[in-house]
């Protein structure tokens, strides 16, 4: 019985390493494709000249001018390959369901935001901050609803709660509705900032990825660690073209949807404690924009040289290369620590 237990785990192991690497070779051999495709059809990105209240971007455009009509929206890449894939071999309603249809709705979202960025429509170039809300508020709500009602989650897991004498579960009744909706929002909207810099998302995001993966592993529920990992590997073969110089950007079809797989594979896997220590980065990320929008509109003056926090670093004069390796690394290393206290806390 053990041998059998042990040959089923094995085989898990194989589907979950199995569907990364097709979805990066997927992502490797389309690619060339597709950057035939942004550069004939020239869907080149516009550089923001106005930030959503109206002033100038004067430090941003001195490092991003630059950067005007590289093409974009090949997040596009890798959410279709894995939706592909997902519906082909891995639909499952408990597990794969919610997270697909995030990634789809985001993705979907994001390349409409996208389009109206590159026909240069508003004044931030894209579509307007009340109505982009207005459809995230639509996103969220659906999972909101799905969570609560159909899973009849009204609770959140304190890994390692027993050990410290601390409740293990807390129980939140209707108040996990709003919770999810604000915590959905503001990570995709943090994801999207941070995708700022050439390489700075796609290699940020993997390492939280991968935790979702190993925890969704660790508790059995093998078809969403294939979903996590099958993203993952089309999102490195992305990450091999977008590394500075960036061949092209994924845009904000690439950046909603791997914010809200982020945030519903965390509320899947009941992982929403250690969501702010895998995923710190993006918590900064948002965090200083708020920050420096609440500063400029209360205290007449700015907390950072620019906001996200990563411009403020390139205005202190770092290297757009060396911003993007730091990141990289706090984002494993807090990513390696959230892991441990997720996977101690089973």
């Amino acid at each position: 019985m053990e041998y059998i237990q042990n040959i089923d785990m094995v085989v898990d192991v194989a589907k979950v390493f199995g569907f990364s690497i097709l979805a990066f070779i997927l992502g490797i051999v389309f690619t060339p494709l597709l950057t035939e495709f942004l550069f004939r059809t020239k869907l080149g990105k516009n550089i923001r000249e106005e930030t959503w209240d109206g002033k100038d971007t004067p430090i941003f455009n001195q490092f991003h001018s630059h950067k005007k009509g590289t093409p974009t929206m090949a997040g596009i890449l890798f959410w279709i390959i894995t939706a592909i894939l997902t519906l082909a071999f891995n639909l499952t309603r408990a597990e794969t369901f919610l997270p697909l249809t995030f990634l789809v709705a985001a993705g979907l979202l994001g390349a409409i935001d996208d389009i109206a960025n590159i026909r240069g429509i508003g004044k931030i170039k894209g579509l307007g901050v009340k109505l982009k809300l207005g459809l995230q508020i639509l996103i969220a709500g659906f999972g909101a609803y799905w969570f609560t009602f159909k899973l009849n989650w009204t609770s959140f897991h304190i890994p390692g709660g027993g050990i410290f004498g601390l409740p293990t579960d807390i129980e939140v009744g209707y108040w996990y509705i709003p919770i999810f909706m604000v915590l959905v929002i503001f990570i995709m909207n943090a994801v999207d900032i941070t995708d700022g810099l050439d390489g700075l998302l796609a290699g940020s995001i993997v390492p939280p990825l991968g935790v979702l993966s190993a925890l969704a592993f660790a508790q059995g529920n093998i078809s969403l660690a294939i979903f996590m990992s099958t993203l993952i590997g089309a999102l490195v073969a992305f990450l091999w073209f977008n590394i500075h110089p960036a061949r092209f950007f994924m845009g904000g079809t690439g950046a909603f949807s791997l914010g809200a797989v982020l945030a519903v594979g965390a509320m899947l896997t009941n992982s929403l404690v250690i969501l702010p220590i895998i995923g710190l980065l993006f918590f900064v990320e948002g965090g200083s924009s708020l920050i420096q929008v609440f500063s400029k509109k209360f205290l007449k003056r700015k907390m950072f040289l620019a906001a996200p926090i990563h411009h403020h670093f390139q205005a202190m004069g770092w290297p757009e290369t060396k911003i993007v390796m730091r990141f990289w690394i706090i984002s494993l290393v807090m990513s390696v620590i959230g892991l441990t206290i997720g996977l101690l806390g089973l």
